[in-house]
């Protein structure tokens, strides 16, 4: 979904995929729409408590997005019905925010936000601890942040995609190590390019071997998002057609920044 009348240069890379590349100015542009959604999923941070339902989340999501000038990604894309997805305990993405749904302590929930400002878009997830926070819990958050934050470091001039999904999935594997335990890591969705539309190409795998893929050149922008599991890998999609569970019922959370390839190495635009 585009808007806004901007026009980015696209040029073939070496692979099947049609790139986007994007211009210093371009990629400034993203940094003001990736600020919207982090000033939004950090409302959404402070208002998510028990008590609260997903649904005054959407709606406090969209007013945030909407009062800088921005549009949520989200609402209508393909007919998804929220500005945000928030996905609860064995939820891993997709959720769709409810009145009906109303957060309990101990929830472990997943909020995925993207706005469209001036025709570029923004996407960024966080994981959030609802009141007490599990042990467990805290620990898979962290292990896929990490995870994220590891994707993220190798995101470089000269690089190729998959070093990417192998940083992902080496760090993922090292914290199920270190935790003592076995992470399920989601290969059936991933990140993806992102610039004047939401999703472009690539596709981005959160596993596989290094040196695969386009290389990674100044101008690309991709969103990067590893999901992770305290269990199985497996996941179905409920009948609404959205909402993405564990097969296992085990619980899951979810990390993404926007990241572009500069000259100096990543810069996360999802930032304020």
């Amino acid at each position: 979904m585009t808007g806004g009348g901007v026009r980015a240069v696209v040029r073939r890379l070496r692979g099947k995929a049609s790139i986007e590349l994007k211009s210093p100015g371009e990629i400034e542009a993203m940094r003001a729409a990736g600020a919207v959604v982090a000033r939004t999923l950090r409302l959404l941070e402070c208002h998510a408590r028990a008590g609260v339902s997903t649904g005054e989340l959407d709606e406090l999501a969209e007013q945030s997005i909407r009062d800088a000038g921005a549009i949520p990604s989200f609402k209508g894309y393909h007919g998804f019905p929220g500005s945000i997805c928030s996905s609860v305990n064995e939820q891993v993405v997709h959720g769709i925010p409810s009145r009906e749904q109303v957060l309990a302590d101990g929830d472990l929930l997943s909020l995925d936000c993207g706005a469209i400002l001036e025709g570029w878009h923004g996407d960024a997830a966080v994981t959030v601890h609802v009141g007490t926070v599990v042990r467990a819990d805290r620990k898979l958050s962290t292990a896929c942040r990490a995870a994220l934050e590891a994707g993220i470091a190798v995101a470089r001039p000269g690089g190729r995609l998959t070093d990417i999904s192998h940083a992902v999935e080496s760090t993922a594997l090292a914290a199920s190590a270190a935790h003592g335990t076995s992470y399920g890591i989601i290969a059936d969705y991933g990140g993806h390019g992102i610039g004047t539309a939401m999703h472009m190409d690539p596709f981005l795998p959160n596993v596989g071997r290094p040196g695969r893929g386009p290389r990674l050149v100044p101008g690309m922008a991709l969103a990067i998002e590893p999901m992770l599991t305290a269990g199985s890998d497996k996941t179905e999609e409920l009948g609404d057609g959205w909402t993405v569970v564990t097969v296992d019922g085990c619980r899951a959370a979810h990390w993404e920044h926007s990241v572009a390839i500069t000259e100096d190495g990543p810069l996360i635009l999802t930032v304020e």
